[in-house]
């Protein structure tokens, strides 16, 4: 089990949130499944708390409407 499946994406911390990214962003996963699931983890922590994963919004790839 990896430590993204420990995680509860409504209760994470900044910390908790920031070592998820530093794993995506370093990419360096033994399988996609653990990457999958760090992205995943962090999408879910976009939809509860969108303030912390503002810095990461890059590793989602989600388009930004600006207008």
């Amino acid at each position: 089990m990896s430590a993204s499946t420990q995680l509860d994406p409504r209760t994470m911390t900044p910390e908790q949130v920031a070592e998820v990214a530093e794993r995506l962003e370093a990419n360096a996963y033994t399988s996609v499944f653990g990457s999958l699931a760090d992205w995943h983890l962090l999408k879910a922590v976009a939809f509860h708390n969108p303030d912390l994963v503002e810095p990461y919004l890059h590793l989602l790839e989600l388009e930004v409407d600006e207008d």
